[in-house]
């Protein structure tokens, strides 16, 4: 990773780069996000949607219920929880422990109610982030500015497809027919829910579980790849931008805790320390507790010691 100096200034004299405010992260790529790039009908109905979530949300004041408010509450909570944190992220993407199939199955068809894509494109991007973490292949890196790490990569699929051709880091889930019908079928999926969700409870319902909701999950989630990447504080030697915020592990169920969990991606726990609140991890202690999950990885002390710090300004005094 090259120093702050080091993308300020080329041969002592300024590159014109900048820094995003109030952080030390400086933008030195650029792509037009909407200008002068070629938009295809996947990056069409990705806007499309986003902002139909967001005009939702908008009628929030005038459509609500404390049916609708709670529904939408505790879709949040099973989604994004189970859905995105548990299943998406720590189980499907990083393999941080086991589940029974039929269990691991329902957890990631709750993160496909996230509406975030089906677990085999989510899964691809994730890792990709962290084999490439902050190069020119990562995929939603702040290096590109705020906005394209937050979501304004989602809208460029030729990016995606540019850097990634083959994606072949998925394997694990392809094999697996479930995975394969999932992505073949996914918006039905979510089409379908938002209309059930209308038919039991009507426009509220929809404003609060299918606009509010999403609306609050998306910038929720996103924020981890943006802002977890450019504001907060460093406990490990990641060699990369990746900080632990507390302001985003508190709505995310622990994800911003996101230094920790770069220096010690296996981990099933992103909260190491007794006061950073990590809800999933809470979780995942209650189906390990009862059974449900097995293989359960957590960082060793010698790992530790090697992503430290201390131990780093060590080796190179030697």
């Amino acid at each position: 990773m090259r120093s702050l100096e080091a993308f300020l200034f080329d041969g002592g004299k300024e590159t014109g780069h900048k820094k995003i405010l109030m952080s030390d992260v400086v933008v030195t790529r650029k792509r037009n996000l909407f200008r002068g790039r070629k938009w295809n009908t996947l990056d069409v109905i990705t806007v499309l949607w986003i902002t139909a979530a967001h005009i939702l949300t908008l009628f929030a004041p005038f459509a609500f219920t404390w049916g609708a408010f709670w529904a939408g509450f505790w879709c949040y909570v099973l989604c994004g929880l189970l859905g995105l944190t548990l299943s998406y992220h720590r189980n499907l993407a990083h393999r941080s422990f086991k589940l029974p199939k039929w269990l691991e199955y329902t957890f990631a068809y709750f993160g496909v109610q996230a509406a975030q894509r089906d677990p085999i494109f989510w899964v691809s991007i994730h890792r990709s982030h962290h084999q490439y973490v902050e190069s020119d292949k990562d995929p939603h890196s702040p290096t590109y500015g705020f906005w394209f790490s937050h979501m304004g990569w989602l809208f460029d699929s030729g990016y995606i497809v540019q850097k990634y051709k083959e994606r072949k880091n998925v394997e694990d889930l392809k094999s697996q027919a479930f995975y394969r019908f999932i992505k073949r079928t996914y918006l039905w999926h979510v089409l379908g829910f938002a209309a059930i969700v209308y038919a039991v409870g009507g426009f509220p319902y929809l404003v609060w579980v299918m606009g509010v909701r999403l609306t609050w999950s998306y910038h929720w989630t996103f924020l981890v790849n943006s802002a977890c990447h450019i504001w907060g504080y460093q406990a490990w030697n990641t060699d990369d931008l990746s900080k632990n915020n507390w302001w985003v592990a508190i709505v995310t169920f622990g994800e911003g805790w996101h230094n920790n969990h770069h220096a010690f991606e296996y981990s099933a726990r992103f909260g190491l320390e007794w006061w950073q609140l990590d809800l999933c991890w809470w979780f995942i202690r209650v189906l390990e507790a009862v059974g449900l999950a097995t293989n359960v990885k957590l960082p060793t002390e010698a790992h530790k010691l090697r992503k430290s710090f201390a131990s780093t300004l060590e080796t190179n005094l030697k």
